[in-house]
């Protein structure tokens, strides 16, 4: 499977480890400790070294990005994933490797930014292209729903899946109309990010409990 996307390998780890690049290039610009972690609020709660925010974070996204597409090539059901499904899950990490340069940069520059906003609103937009391919994944071990009920019953996995796919669009729709109206609190964020993962395994559990499936 690596073999078969080496070029879509190469050219996203390129784009996971581009904000080295551009911190770099920013290098004089930036403070020695900067902001790296932000609350809902846009207030500053997580702080690092420089060196760590431009060279390590990159870096450690690159880790991650190798790692998942690793175990996924392990998969004893690797062909269940199919070939779309994959190429989503490698450009996952380097789209968050880019929003977090996108904001960590201005904000340590002296920009105001409404880190909410540009946090919420990719993140909607990725949890609406993942629960459109959630319905289409077939059974495997390392993407979608993998609890005890679903991979035991492959019916149970694709009804599981079709739920999760309309929760994770309506989530992810909820979350760029409240971004864009400006409307993002923890308060209700959390819920919905949780009702999206945990109604699926309640709804597998039923399925199991009390279809036998």
């Amino acid at each position: 499977m690596l073999k078969a996307n080496k070029k879509t390998l190469i050219i996203t780890s390129i784009v996971t480890v581009l904000p080295i690049l551009i911190g770099a290039i920013l290098w004089d610009r930036l403070p020695d400790v900067m902001a790296t972690h932000f609350g809902v609020d846009n207030e500053a709660n997580g702080f690092s070294g420089k060196a760590f925010a431009v060279f390590g974070l990159p870096l450690f996204l690159l880790a991650v990005h190798w790692l998942g597409a690793l175990i996924i090539a392990c998969d004893p059901k690797k062909q269940n994933i199919g070939q779309k499904l994959f190429t989503l899950v490698l450009w996952i990490v380097p789209v968050v490797s880019l929003v977090v340069a996108a904001i960590e940069y201005p904000v340590n520059l002296g920009y105001q930014m409404d880190v909410g906003f540009y946090t919420v609103l990719p993140m909607g937009i990725l949890f609406i292209v993942i629960g459109n391919y959630l319905p289409k994944a077939r059974q495997n071990y390392t993407v979608g729903i993998k609890i005890p009920w679903t991979l035991a019953n492959e019916e149970n996995w694709n009804r599981t899946h079709r739920l999760a796919g309309y929760l994770w669009i309506s989530g992810g729709i909820i979350m760029i109309i409240a971004g864009m109206a400006r409307i993002i609190s923890g308060i209700w964020l959390l819920p919905i990010s949780l009702a999206m993962v945990l109604a699926p395994c309640i709804y597998s559990y039923w399925l199991h409990a009390r279809r036998g499936l």
